[in-house]
């Protein structure tokens, strides 16, 4: 079996990226987004303000997730907000989530990382990491 690397993803990554974070998308029941949001995610990434991260195998993109920084008083440091978190499907129950989810936690440099998740995915995210409830999160937004 190949070897497979999991990787902070960069600006050059962006057409293997943007496949996979459609698939994500229209998994979830979301919008695709336009070119115009397309290029703010690219501007973002290349400004840093959204970390992407990856697992390949023999240079295939199986999955994804970001962390994007912020200054929170729950730890008093940078916290990151995770998201994006998919794993393609032929790709799961391999353990890529679980490695994905900890390179991120350990590569974005972050003493705190949250997940808004529904409900029926909390076993999901409890199993590759995410252990400390924190109430619910709320969003406001269009």
């Amino acid at each position: 079996m190949t070897e497979t690397l999991v990787r902070r993803l960069s600006v050059e990554d962006l057409p293997q990226l943007t496949a996979l974070h459609l698939r994500y998308k229209q998994e979830i029941g979301e919008d695709a987004p336009s070119q115009v949001e397309l290029q703010r995610l690219r501007d973002a990434m290349a400004a840093e303000k959204i970390l992407f991260f990856g697992c390949e195998r023999a240079g295939k993109l199986l999955g994804i997730c970001s962390v994007t920084k912020t200054f929170s008083t729950f730890c008093y440091g940078d916290c990151g907000v995770f998201e994006d978190f998919y794993i393609l499907p032929e790709a799961r129950h391999q353990g890529l989530a679980r490695a994905l989810a900890a390179y991120a936690w350990e590569a974005s440099g972050v003493s705190a990382m949250t997940v808004g998740c529904a409900d029926c995915d909390r076993p999901m995210y409890e199993a590759i990491g995410f252990r400390l409830r924190l109430g619910q999160m709320l969003a406001w937004g269009e």
